[in-house]
């Protein structure tokens, strides 16, 4: 069975990190709590919710 041989760097893999950064940079720890509070909020209204009906 052949197998590919060829680097990662012509595969396109280390080029999209190596992308230069032009977006505003998040932090990583507010970005999980954002998330993490909006998935209890929504955890919360559907509990009302399905209790409600």
């Amino acid at each position: 069975m052949a197998t590919l041989s060829t680097p990662q760097s012509q595969a396109g893999v280390l080029s999209f990190y190596d992308a230069p950064e032009k977006g505003p940079l998040l932090n990583v720890k507010i970005f999980l709590g954002v998330v993490f509070a909006f998935s209890v909020v929504v955890l919360i209204f559907d509990h009302f919710l399905a209790a409600a009906a």
